[in-house]
């Protein structure tokens, strides 16, 4: 009996020991979801962290919209120039330091940084890369000029990227935003030359019109030529002085704005020697006079205008139509001249043919009568 209820009692503690395992096998279960739902907590507050910095990632950095709005703005001077064979715009160093002065509003698009000097805001450029310190490739004074150019055309990248405002040029190196009248025009160009092929075929009022526009444009464009040299030239050998008119309408690099500039720039150049003044104003004497001289007469003007007009009335009066007719009038006539041609060619092969015999029958006869005279003359001799 002892036995049984020792094994009974055993019993009983291996099924109370095996009830305990499997509650506690529970009880880690239940805790592992409480920790998957705690790690889920806990990576959805990352991703609620995180959103924001990427969204920050994503927007853009105000030095960039600084640097666009800088750029934009008039109140800063600046010029296009040649850097390593790519054409750039540049400004002048203490150009924007007094530009920053006059315009403190826009440090506030720089936000957190808007207290910074202006030298820590280029140097910060300088580092993001959205301008470029240039210097000037010509470092010495020209011969007739007292001092460097203001603003050279040629610049080359400078060794040491640090900002400065004694005599430092700094480049633009992001693209800049077309405005929307630069992408209409672009849509214009392919029209333009669509119109220009299609010249022939225009009416003649829109022909003419198109003439004397053209014919008018090119005359306004000599003549202020030579009107600016007229002026230049008497102001240069009368006071020695340099004046152009419309300083930068030759120039190869720059601006709509800058090549419609009236003002002269101010002289740099050494004043001119009066021997070399009084030399070019003789020879300009001797020049008008050999022109005078051999300036042409009324008839040769009227012969050189009449001429002229005929050019102009050919291109004028040009037109698909008439250029098919004259073409088919052009081969009508060869085919007619090639007819007479053969024609021609068939009859007086006939006559030649019809000729040769005539010939012969001439040459026998002719012979055969110096044969009779040589016979007379024989028989004289004889008697």
């Amino acid at each position: 009996m002892k036995k049984n209820n020792s094994l009974k009692k055993r019993r009983r503690k291996t099924a109370r020991d095996t009830e305990m395992k499997k509650a506690g096998g529970g009880g880690g279960g239940g805790g592992g979801a409480a920790a998957d739902k705690k790690r889920g907590r806990r990576s959805y507050a990352e991703s609620a962290t995180d959103a924001p910095t990427r969204k920050q990632a994503v927007k853009k950095d105000v030095f960039q919209i600084f640097a666009e709005k800088v750029r934009d703005h008039k109140d800063l001077e600046s010029r296009w120039a040649v850097l390593q064979e790519t054409r750039v715009e540049y400004f002048r160093g203490k150009d924007f330091v007094s530009f920053l002065r006059n315009h403190a509003e826009l440090k506030d698009l720089l936000e957190s940084d808007k207290n910074l000097e202006v030298e820590d805001i280029a140097n910060i450029l300088l580092r993001k890369n959205l301008i470029v310190r240039c210097d000037r490739v010509v470092k010495t004074v020209r011969p007739g000029k007292r001092k460097l150019s203001t603003w050279p055309a040629h610049l080359e990248i400078f060794a040491d990227q640090v900002f400065s405002d004694n005599d430092a040029f700094f480049a633009w190196t992001f693209v800049n935003r077309r405005p929307l009248w630069q992408t209409l025009l672009s849509f214009c160009w392919p029209v333009l030359t669509l119109a220009i092929c299609l010249f022939p075929v225009y009416p003649h009022q829109v022909k003419l019109f198109i003439l004397y526009f053209c014919a008018g444009a090119l005359l306004l464009i000599l003549c202020l030529l030579l009107l600016r040299a007229l002026i230049f030239g008497a102001l240069w050998v009368i006071l020695g002085k340099r004046v152009w008119f419309f300083p930068n309408i030759l120039a190869e690099e720059a601006t709509l704005k800058e090549l419609f500039q009236f003002w002269p720039k101010k002289d740099e150049g050494e004043r001119p020697k009066w021997t070399a003044r009084l030399f070019y104003a003789i020879v300009a004497m001797l020049v008008i006079l050999l022109l005078r001289h051999h300036a042409p007469d009324e008839a040769a003007r009227a012969r050189y205008q009449q001429r002229v007009s005929n050019i102009i009335d050919d291109v004028l009066e040009w037109s698909p139509r008439l250029a098919l007719s004259g073409m088919m009038e052009k081969q009508t006539v060869v085919n007619v001249t090639d007819s007479k041609n053969n024609v021609t060619d068939g009859s007086k092969a006939g006559a030649e043919t019809v000729a040769e015999p005539e010939d012969t029958e001439g040459e026998t006869i002719s012979d055969q009568f110096e044969e009779e005279i040589q016979n007379l003359g024989d028989t004289d001799h004889r008697y």
